[in-house]
């Protein structure tokens, strides 16, 4: 070891250094759903105290890498999925190129009208009928996002009784030849609602990422779907790719 890296790791405070054996520890010897070893073993086996170990292990909680289940353990975590924002991204063949099983199905479908900024977003008057679905997606049979898609029903009718699962994009192709691309996303960190933390199965003190987007017709510019997606923070991470296809 060099004398610069000596006096950069007398500098760092020795519960971080910890964190970084552990996370070298983990990146090395375990994968998800491994359960890490008790805070009186770790402790033993990087001698220092529990104080300083449970400070590591908090700061490896904070970046996602382990997490708590009381009555249980320590538990390393699945990586964070990557999700791109781009102008043609479609979440379940976006996840599927990344080895992941996805899964999507409707939750809630009804007649609405517009209102508000619903109809700024899509461009309608206010009133006008929509199609407002409720969509869950989901990765090897955990939840990953919900999504509230509002179309207008003039435009995109057999949506409304014809439209059951899997890439709604795919099927306004099918059905309308219309190829949508994003346009316009807005990211935000809220708190979940009480009804998205049960459908996502999450803490009510877990953020959820949250995406306002509208998509266009590629050959007509209208825009035809505004979607609020709100994604479990704790297994996203949100890729914005300016100008990819």
């Amino acid at each position: 070891m060099s004398t610069t890296q000596q006096k950069k790791q007398r500098q760092t405070p020795v519960y971080m250094q910890i964190k970084e054996a552990l996370s070298r520890d983990i990146e090395n010897y375990n994968k998800a759903g491994d359960l890490l070893a008790s805070e009186f073993e770790l402790s033993s086996i990087y001698n220092v105290n529990r104080h300083t170990l449970r400070r590591a292990v908090d700061e490896l909680i904070k970046e996602g890498v382990v997490e708590r289940h009381h009555g249980k353990g320590t538990i390393v975590r699945a990586p964070s999925i990557h999700y791109p924002i781009a102008s043609r991204t479609r979440l379940t063949e976006t996840l599927e190129a990344q080895g992941i099983l996805a899964s999507s199905r409707v939750i809630r479908k009804q007649r609405v009208f517009a209102r508000g900024g619903v109809a700024k977003a899509l461009a309608i008057d206010e009133g006008a009928p929509l199609v407002f679905l409720e969509m869950l997606r989901e990765t090897e049979s955990t939840p990953f996002c919900v999504a509230s898609h509002f179309l207008p029903h003039r435009e995109l009718p057999k949506i409304l009784n014809d439209y059951h699962e899997g890439s709604l994009h795919s099927f306004i192709e099918l059905h309308y030849q219309q190829q949508l691309h994003r346009t316009e996303s807005k990211i935000t960190s809220v708190m979940p609602h009480p009804d998205d933390t049960r459908v996502l199965n999450i803490p009510k003190n877990l953020p959820v990422l949250r995406v306002k987007s509208i998509n266009t017709s590629q050959s007509t510019g209208r825009p035809l779907e505004y979607v609020i997606t709100r994604f479990r923070s704790d297994m996203t991470q949100i890729v914005v790719q300016p100008g990819s296809p």
